[in-house]
């Protein structure tokens, strides 16, 4: 039986409030001491989507991101009607996870808001389409496969996030996720290069969802990570 309607919605909100605690709290902190190399910042985001995962999977799919609920919909994965409450409680939830890095941590490195550092516009919108078509096929593994013998297919999404934030993450941010861009973005009053990122991280999600179909569907709210699903 699926959790009800306001657990789901809980559920994605918390979760993208951690991912966004988590990832842009290590930012903001990383900047408060001098930096730290970008394969820690890359294993901290790792973290950052792992444990909303592990937490909340099993309750809404763990979308934390509004560009992987736009893909699981194009693709047929869950059904439109419920694509709204799930980008509802991501936008809440970055803005709270966003709003908690302010206060908790600082506002040091504009809230850990993507901007582009040192690159052209062509090569962030690659990277940023890139990875974010990488990110969702990590998820469509999950979601048409399951978690797998020891849930190991927990970490695809995550290790997805880890790579890029190793790779673009100096250049761009490795955004990959709209709600993860805007909260800090609004919240600091960081406009710049904001089109890049909800422009290039949707199209790539719609691509992907397009491209990649589903043999088998439940169109109400199949969601990802489903228990029983073939090993």
């Amino acid at each position: 039986m699926n959790p009800s309607r306001p657990r789901r919605f809980a559920a994605e909100a918390l979760g993208t409030a951690i991912l966004v605690g988590i990832g842009t709290g290590t930012v903001v902190e990383a900047a408060r001491i001098g930096g730290i190399p970008p394969w820690a910042m890359g294993l901290a985001w790792s973290a950052a989507v792992l444990v909303p995962i592990v937490l909340f999977i099993g309750m809404s799919g763990a979308h934390l991101n509004p560009a992987v609920t736009l893909a699981l919909a194009v693709s047929r994965r869950i059904s439109w009607k419920i694509v709204p409450d799930y980008w509802g409680a991501q936008f809440l939830g970055a803005f709270a996870g966003s709003f908690a890095v302010l206060l908790g941590v600082g506002p040091e490195d504009l809230l850990g808001s993507t901007v582009l550092r040192g690159v052209s516009v062509g090569p962030a919108f690659g990277g940023e389409a890139g990875f974010t078509a990488l990110l969702v096929g990590m998820v469509f593994l999950l979601a048409d496969h399951g978690q797998g013998l020891r849930r190991w297919r927990l970490a695809l999404p995550p290790a997805a996030v880890g790579v890029s934030t190793y790779v673009i993450g100096p250049w761009t941010g490795s955004s990959l996720n709209p709600a993860r861009t805007l909260a800090p973005a609004i919240l600091s009053g960081t406009y710049a290069d904001l089109w890049l990122y909800l422009t290039a991280v949707p199209l790539a999600a719609l691509v992907m969802g397009s491209i990649w179909r589903p043999k088998s569907v439940d169109v109400e709210d199949r969601g990802t990570g489903r228990q029983g699903a073939v090993e």
